[in-house]
């Protein structure tokens, strides 16, 4: 094997061009992997052909030769980077998948801003597998690997004295590091964005990562995301409004001005529309009644990512209209201010409260809430929570006492938006959350009526004030209740839009279900609380 090794090694412009030749052939047929046979074939883009196909095998080179590169870079060890730059994708990949059959979505970009707060709520990822035993295989195959290549693979780094040895690691580690650190630079990002762009057309997570695999598409979404011109993007969406200018009535001075309160249920599915006829839920019958529209709620995502239907409903704005914001909108939260609901009503007199019984820092929201136009935030820190004795999450019990704290120190004297992000839903609903229950299923629906129970006390408090008060209530997206439905035949949630209190008239009659978007919620609720109207051109 030494012979064999040391006659490869004799020729190492070769080696070099034949291990990268095998490292991208590798590359490019384990990409494949990221997503099932059939959603390759549902997202393969119509008339692709051979031409196509090779053009996108094409533009996967530059990305896995610059990774192949570092790989070569640290040592100078044509196997070794090879073995690394394969492992490397194939681990990309290997975590798309895992990712498509959780969740049904395969890693995009935004998922890398994500990775520290996987580590830190392992459990509200359902990564409790990232445990010590990870961390051991980790780095034992990492560093064990690494090390094996280190002994057994000569180097063929040339020049013999240590200067010229160190002149040539330098300059190759900058051919590895500096187009990345480049595509920060506006000079180089444009025209690359521009580029990628045109190849990539449409961001679509699963059809990129069809026609370039995961880490590429990753990649390519992400230098969208850097050099897309976000003030063009909303000049755009402003443009799309100007059939119907948005203006907000201030309330009659002769008359208490209105409270409107969203509460976002997390992970709520009325499970009676699947069969299931054991669960009580009186408070949302009540609800149903009482609305004056109701029905079931499009989601933006089954079982995950709260913040893009949260978005959704706050911004008034469609994930397609966001470009290569819509799978992480908080990153990127400034530009969208003067478009968002919190904005507008803060700019009409109303005052506005986010209210979420979760790690102010989750998802950024510490950072995003304020830009989105929230005066204060009531977050985990305002709660007397204590995990070892409470559960994982707030109850919506104790999240309803808070809100009525919340808003019985709020004056009538000027317009109220409160919105409220609840937890108590949120899986997983493992042995220990219920007493004496040890079933997924069994362990949501006691949590459903826990929750609805707590709903029912706060349309009580909302029913009793003396001012108008308007309530949406919905569900973010279907449980991720694998043990139940997977996926759920339909993953729409309910919605419910309730006049309370003095906003309710004699007039009112029963209505009858509507199927809405969550981007739609507000302006609804605003129409019929005769506070928002559009002005034709």
């Amino acid at each position: 094997m030494a012979t064999i090794s040391l006659q490869l090694h004799d020729y190492p412009l070769t080696l070099t061009a034949a291990c990268f030749a095998l490292a991208a052939t590798v590359v490019v047929l384990t990409d494949k992997f990221a997503l099932p046979a059939r959603e390759r074939r549902l997202h393969t883009p119509p008339g692709r052909g051979a031409f196509g196909v090779l053009r996108d095998v094409m533009a996967r080179l530059p990305i896995i030769a610059l990774i192949f590169t570092l790989f070569f870079a640290i040592s100078w060890r044509p196997l070794y980077a090879a073995a690394g730059c394969m492992s490397f994708f194939i681990i990309f990949t290997a975590i798309s998948r895992a990712k498509y059959k959780f969740i049904r979505e395969p890693l995009v970009f935004s998922d890398i801003a994500l990775v520290a707060d996987v580590f830190k709520y392992k459990s509200i990822f359902y990564a409790n597998s990232l445990n010590i035993v990870f961390w051991i295989v980790a780095f034992l195959y990492v560093f064990g690997v690494s090390a094996l290549y280190m002994i057994f693979e000569p180097s063929i780094l040339p020049g013999n004295a240590s200067h010229s040895k160190l002149f040539w690691i330098v300059v190759l580690v900058l051919c590895a590091d500096l187009p990345w650190i480049a595509l920060f630079w506006g000079p180089v990002n444009r025209p690359v964005a521009a580029l990628v762009g045109r190849l990539v057309g449409k961001p679509q997570a699963k059809v990129s990562t069809v026609r370039f695999g995961t880490f590429v598409s990753v990649i390519f979404h992400f230098i969208l995301w850097l050099g897309v011109r976000r003030e063009k993007v909303v000049a755009e969406m402003q443009e799309a409004f100007l059939a119907a200018v948005n203006e907000l009535i201030g309330h009659d001075a002769d008359n208490k001005a209105p409270l409107v309160l969203v509460w976002q249920s997390e992970s709520f599915l009325d499970m009676r529309h699947f069969g299931v006829d054991t669960i009580r839920l009186p408070t949302i019958d009540r609800l149903q009644r009482m609305a004056t529209q109701w029905g079931r709620l499009s989601t933006i995502f089954e079982g995950g990512y709260t913040l893009r239907t949260e978005f959704a409903v706050l911004s008034g704005l469609e994930p397609d209209d966001l470009h290569v914001d819509a799978s992480y909108p908080y990153l990127r939260a400034r530009h969208y201010t003067d478009l968002v609901w919190p904005t507008k009503l803060k700019k009409a007199g109303f005052t506005t409260h986010f209210i979420h019984p979760y790690d102010r820092t989750f998802f950024l929201r510490h950072k995003a809430m304020p830009l989105l136009g929230f005066e204060e935030m009531t977050m985990l820190d305002k709660f007397e929570h204590n995990p070892l004795r409470d559960g994982p999450y707030v109850s919506d019990a104790a999240l309803t006492r808070k809100v009525i704290e919340v808003i019985d120190t709020q004056t009538d004297s000027a317009g109220s938006f409160v919105f409220v992000a609840s937890m108590a839903n949120h899986g997983p609903w493992e042995p220990g959350r219920v007493p004496g229950i040890n079933d997924p299923v069994g362990i949501y629906l006691e949590i459903l009526q826990q929750s609805d129970k707590a709903l029912g006390q706060l349309v009580d408090h909302l029913n009793a004030l003396d001012r108008p008060v308007w309530l949406v209530f919905y569900g973010d997206h279907a449980p991720l209740l694998k043990s139940f439905a997977d996926p759920f035949p339909d993953p729409r949630t309910d919605y419910f839009i309730v006049p309370l209190a003095t906003a309710r008239t004699a007039k009112q009659a029963p209505s009858f279900p509507r199927n809405e978007a969550p981007w739609n919620l507000l302006r609804a609720t605003l129409k019929h609380a005769n506070i928002h109207k559009d002005v034709t051109h």
